[in-house]
Order: structure tokens, then C-alpha cells, then sequence
């Protein structure tokens, strides 16, 4: 299986799970991944989602070389009904890695290993990043003459600075997870071993927040960005207002009162 999907304790896990090919994401995994993302967003008793890769070497390291780009520039032929199904519509990629997707759920990405092209692509879209120590970033797309045309132009110079965004561009060259902890791409570098134990303290505190503000947190974050600080202000207000309004804004006070944990339900 490409991808392991469960869910346990309102979190979605999503595993890519190829180790034997660093977790490369091959026409299957696009398939999975774009259905999972849709579950997680459709899926009331969902609140946040953890993304993470098997094994202990590879994070991700980007679309498969031998299956999914050959596929997508007419290098290989499609031969299966998921490489029919993936130039049938070449959206699919974008929805699974996310890119130029609205996902109004957190997501914490559990880094293991090495990420690197897609596979680094994809964490522009996840809110919260643990590392594993040694584990390894980079865009290699620029030396096989390849555009990282998942977002990397976009969203990386946005995410950490101008000038350590071009380095990682332009020179394909891989960082360490302990450079981009210091450039401000990831929260926590930790050892290999506590990654997942990390990932899921952060998502197990994120699902028992008001699901109605945290989903209003993200979406205004992201509706806000690039707007004027006056334009910015009121589209807050138009978010933040129905949340106040909210049955959960009413139980979140009496339960801090009443010295209880909050019931909320998502109205």
C-alpha cells in the first residue's frame, strides 16, 4: 500500500509509505494522497492531521523519477489505470501535494528523514514541522534542468527569508534540519527516535481546541496574506465574528468556570 491512512482520536495519520524508494510519490501515492486530503477536509470528527513517511531514512523525496515525472512529461506512456487516471487529470498532483489547496485543518508534519523536491514541496502546506536530527531539505529540481512547480517559487520566500530561499533554489543544494530550524522553516528538530511522540503532543493539543477557532485561525491567516493591514483587519472580523457567535464560544467560558473540560462540537 502507497499510503497508510488512519484515524484515531479526532487526528488523521497519512503515511507515505514507498521506503524501499525513499517514499517517492509514484501515480498510486498522487491518487491516495488527493483522497486523503479530501477526507480530512470532509471529515467532521477530524481536527488535525499528522504527515509523516516510513522507515527511518526518507521523509519524501519528491514525485518518482522513474514513474511519475516520465508519466507527466510523455517520457512513458501510461500503462495502469492509476497512470490513466493521472493524465486524465493532472490536477490530481497539485491536490496531492497540496498546492494552491485551502486545507482549513492543521496539519503537522512529522519530518523522519530526508525531503527533499516534492517531498519538501509539500510542507509548505502543513502548519506545524517537526524534524528528526540529521534529517536533510532541499530543492534538486535545477540540476536535471526540472521546475519545482509545486509551490517553491511562491511560498518559499514567503516562509523563510529572500535570500536563504534562493540558495535553496538556485543551488539545489540540501540543508540540514538543525539550518532550517535556525532559517524558521521547522518548529522543533528532535531526535529520530521522539519524532512522532512530538508530532502527535502538538496534534493532540490542536484537537482539543475549539475546532470552530482553530479552523477560523488557519483560514484567516491564509485569506489575510498579502492583503492591506486595513483590508487584512476586516477580513478577520469576518471570519472571527460567527465563531463568537458559536455554541462552542459559550461552552468554552462555562467549562473554564466550571473547572471542566470543554464539550465542543464543532457549532
Amino acid at each position: 500500500m502507497a499510503l497508510g491512512y488512519e484515524k484515531k482520536n479526532r487526528i488523521a495519520y497519512i503515511t507515505l509509505n514507498r521506503p524501499e524508494a525513499h517514499n517517492a510519490v509514484d501515480p498510486e501515492t498522487v491518487l491516495a494522497l488527493a483522497e486523503a486530503w479530501k477526507d480530512v477536509a470532509g471529515d467532521k470528527d477530524v481536527r488535525c492531521a499528522i504527515l509523516t513517511g516510513a522507515g527511518d531514512k526518507s521523509f519524501c523525496s519528491g514525485a518518482d523519477l522513474g514513474k511519475l515525472i516520465p508519466l507527466v512529461t510523455g517520457a512513458r506512456q501510461p500503462e495502469t489505470d492509476a497512470d490513466r487516471a493521472v493524465v486524465g487529470d493532472p490536477s490530481v498532483m497539485f491536490r496531492a501535494f497540496l498546492r494552491g489547496m485551502t486545507l482549513d485543518k492543521p496539519v503537522v508534519a512529522a519530518v523522519n528523514g530526508t525531503a527533499i523536491a516534492g517531498g519538501m514541496e509539500i510542507l509548505y502546506s502543513t502548519d506545524i514541522r517537526v524534524a528528526a536530527e540529521g534529517a536533510k531539505f532541499g530543492l534538486q529540481e535545477v540540476k536535471w534542468s526540472i521546475f519545482p512547480m509545486m509551490g517553491s517559487s511562491v511560498y518559499l520566500p514567503r516562509q523563510i527569508s529572500f535570500a536563504r530561499a534562493m540558495e535553496i533554489l538556485l543551488t539545489g543544494e540540501l540543508v540540514d534540519a538543525e539550518q532550517m530550524l535556525e532559517w524558521g522553516f521547522l518548529n522543533k528538530v528532535v531526535p529520530r527516535e521522539k519524532i512522532m511522540e512530538e508530532a502527535e503532543r502538538y496534534a493532540t493539543m490542536i484537537s482539543k481546541n475549539g475546532p470552530l477557532a482553530v479552523t477560523a485561525l488557519k483560514k484567516a491567516v491564509l485569506a489575510n496574506a498579502g492583503l492591506s493591514t486595513e483590508a487584512a483587519l476586516q477580513k478577520e472580523m469576518d471570519i472571527a465574528l460567527p465563531v463568537f457567535m458559536s455554541r462552542d464560544a459559550k461552552e468554552g467560558p462555562r467549562a473554564f468556570k466550571e473547572k471542566r473540560d470543554p464539550d465542543f462540537q464543532g457549532r
